[in-house]
């Protein structure tokens, strides 16, 4: 838990934009600021107009900045479960210290390691969540870092969504001004408020029922382990009633909001109330039950869809029941109609902070909590970790390989002796990394065109005259085998920069 720091969470929703804003004072977190706006340019939990989205975002996080009373520079944001792909994932690496301890930087390789797989071209990483470290064979650690070990290996989950829908958020909230902190699937999000340890431990599934969209989402061993997302939501029954009654949107949603119930044989026929029409001056009498029946047909379909799938998993009989959350759930009788489907085991999360008693928070106060809890091992794999952001500069400036001067064309075996010596490292087993880097060195070698002809006429006093008759026989006759076999020599061979060196004082 990280004290003394603000926490800023966005919900990008269909149908509103939230953000609360926190702050954490001896590992609690207190709320200070919230902004809801209303939501323009997206369509079913997707951004269909950027421009659109933009204004929204800025609004809301305008109005928590002024109930704040803080300046508002980063964001944490959900992402929708659209199309989310689960896939367990496997890291190996060596323990790069020479005393064998294990640090941030091991954790933070073998967490690269363990992403290193092909991912679709239209997909994209949205967070690798660790499960289970193992150090030379010692499985079911959670925190290696201190421990003595010569393997370190890491078994995680990949979390991947589409790349447009990820983009699009991104380019969102950089057009606004702000930069993004943190990425979260919002099912994650919801699990650390809509659950206690025990029923994300045993396995609950989460309900979240939004304006443009459903989503239910397993939480088992306190992990995501399966979404299923249906494209409808709390506004296709505000369309519902728009087009059976022949009224405008806002008027249906005002009108499911003060008269709708979502059971009709709990109503009454008798209770009547106004509808402005389209094409008529007089509003027109509705009874509550036909208002009702329009509710409880929408909503039978979305439980429906979610009942099968669930079914399809072996997901309707979890020890931890349902959760039902989501601004769509505030309507009376939802409750009610979801036990119909899911047994008994069914109940309604509505946040108990003062100002957010309304279960549209639910996503935004649950990412607030999802990052103020976030332990160092999965802010390394989140990339937040500071530590690791302040070692990283020092070892890019370890991996760069030191030049030769362009004054050693000669020499080549003494050249080689002492650039193995500077750029050894005690401390790293980057093998790999130095094949790769010695090459370039070799391939330099035959660019170079200066000589230092006063060190070749001492090497060349220091050699024996069979040596150099043996040599310049070999360049005469086999001058393409020196070529190919003595790349550091030029074609004229060792006697002609000799003869090329006496020449300069008779010129």
């Amino acid at each position: 838990m990280r004290n003394q720091e603000i926490f800023v969470s966005l919900d990008i929703g269909t149908t509103s934009i939230k953000v609360v804003v926190a702050e954490s004072n001896n590992g609690r977190v207190n709320i200070i600021g919230v902004g809801n706006e209303k939501s323009r340019g997206l369509s079913r939990g997707v951004i269909v107009d950027i421009d659109e989205t933009v204004y929204s975002i800025q609004q809301a996080i305008q109005q928590a900045e002024r109930k704040a009373g803080v300046k508002i520079n980063e964001v944490a944001v959900g992402i929708p479960s659209n199309l989310l792909a689960i896939e367990e994932c496997h890291g190996m690496v060596a323990v790069s210290s020479e005393t064998r301890e294990i640090t941030a930087k091991d954790v933070d390789n073998v967490i690269s390691a363990a992403k290193v797989r092909s991912v679709p071209p239209e997909r994209e990483i949205i967070s690798i969540i660790p499960e289970e470290f193992i150090v030379d064979g010692f499985a079911g650690i959670r925190d290696p870092r201190g421990m003595i070990g010569v393997r370190l290996e890491l078994y995680a989950r990949i979390l991947t969504g589409p790349k447009t829908i990820i983009h699009n958020i991104r380019r969102c909230v950089e057009r606004a001004g702000y930069k993004i902190n943190e990425l979260i699937v919002q099912p994650q999000a919801l699990a650390e408020v809509v659950l206690d340890e025990d029923e994300r431990n045993f396995g609950t599934v989460i309900i979240d029922m939004g304006g443009g969209q459903t989503s239910a989402s397993i939480i088992y061993d306190d992990q995501l382990k399966y979404s299923f997302v249906d494209q409808e939501g709390g506004d296709f029954v505000t369309k519902d009633i728009s087009i059976i009654l022949n009224t405008s949107l806002d008027s249906a949603e005002r009108i499911k909001r003060e008269y709708g119930y979502a059971i009709a044989s709990q109503t009454s026929e008798d209770e009547f109330f106004p509808v402005e029409t389209v094409g008529k001056k007089e509003p027109v009498r509705v009874d509550e039950h036909y208002l009702a029946e329009i509710i409880e047909a929408r909503l039978n379909q979305i439980f429906q869809v979610i009942y099968d799938d669930l079914e399809r998993v072996e997901g309707l009989d979890l020890p931890g029941g349902f959760v039902i959350t989501g601004g769509a759930s505030s309507l009376p009788g939802t409750l009610e109609l979801a036990q119909r489907y899911f047994g008994d085991q069914v109940r309604l999360y509505v946040p108990e902070e003062m100002g957010m008693r309304n279960p549209i928070y639910a996503t935004s106060l649950g990412m607030i909590e999802y990052i103020a809890g976030l332990d160092d091992i999965h802010r390394i794999a989140q990339g937040t970790y500071p530590q690791l952001r302040k070692e990283q500069p020092r070892q890019g400036l370890t991996r760069q390989p030191r030049q030769a001067s362009q004054g050693q064309a000669f020499g080549q075996g003494q050249q080689r002796e002492d650039y193995g010596q500077r750029n050894q490292r005690p401390q790293f087993d980057n093998s790999r990394d130095y094949e790769r880097q010695a090459p370039v060195q070799q391939q330099r070698a035959p660019q170079r065109e200066e000589v230092n002809y006063e060190e070749a006429y001492h090497n060349y006093q220091g050699e024996s005259q069979e040596d150099l008759y043996q040599e310049d026989y070999q360049d005469q006759q086999q001058e393409q085998y020196v070529e190919n076999n003595q790349p550091a020599q030029n074609s004229e061979g060792f006697m002609g920069k000799i003869q090329q060196f006496f020449q300069t004082f008779f010129d």
